[in-house]
C-alpha cells in the first residue's frame, strides 16, 4: 500500500511539472496554460494512484486509456480552424504530453517524468529559437 507522504509527494510533483509547461504555455499566450495544464497533470497523476491502489486485482491499464481518450476530447477542443490555418494543435500536443507526465509519475516513474517535461519544455521553447534565427 502507499503512503499518504507519497502521494502527497507525486501530487505535488504532478503540479510542479505540469505547471512548469502550462507557466511557457500561459507566457505565449495561449488559451490553456497554468491552471489547465496542472489540472491534467494532477488528474492523471491522480487517477492513475488510485487505479494501481484503490482497486487491487484490477486492470490499471483500463484506467489509463480512459486518461487518454479523455485528453483526446479535451485536446480536441483546444484545436480550432480558421479559414487560414488551424490553431491549437501544440497546445492539444502539451495537454497530451502533460497527461502522460502525471501518468508517470502517479506511477512512480519520476525520472521519466522529469525528463519528459524537460523535454517538452525544450521542444516547445524551439519556436522562440527559430524566430530569433530567422
Amino acid at each position: 500500500m502507499i503512503s499518504e507522504l507519497e502521494v502527497l509527494t507525486r501530487l505535488f510533483l504532478a503540479f510542479v511539472l505540469g505547471g512548469l509547461i502550462g507557466l511557457e504555455r500561459e507566457l505565449v499566450d495561449k488559451p490553456a496554460g497554468l491552471r489547465t495544464h496542472i489540472l491534467v497533470s494532477l488528474g492523471s497523476a491522480q487517477f492513475t494512484i488510485l487505479s494501481f491502489h484503490a482497486f487491487p486485482g484490477s486492470d490499471p491499464s483500463r484506467i489509463a486509456s480512459y486518461i487518454v481518450a479523455g485528453i483526446g476530447f479535451i485536446g480536441a477542443g483546444a484545436i480550432i480552424q480558421t479559414r487560414e490555418r488551424v490553431v491549437g494543435v501544440t497546445t492539444a500536443a502539451s495537454l497530451w504530453v502533460t497527461a502522460s507526465i502525471g501518468m508517470a509519475i502517479g506511477i512512480g516513474f519520476y525520472f521519466a517524468a522529469v525528463m519528459a517535461t524537460a523535454i517538452t519544455l525544450l521542444t516547445l521553447g524551439l519556436t522562440l529559437m527559430l524566430r530569433r534565427i530567422r
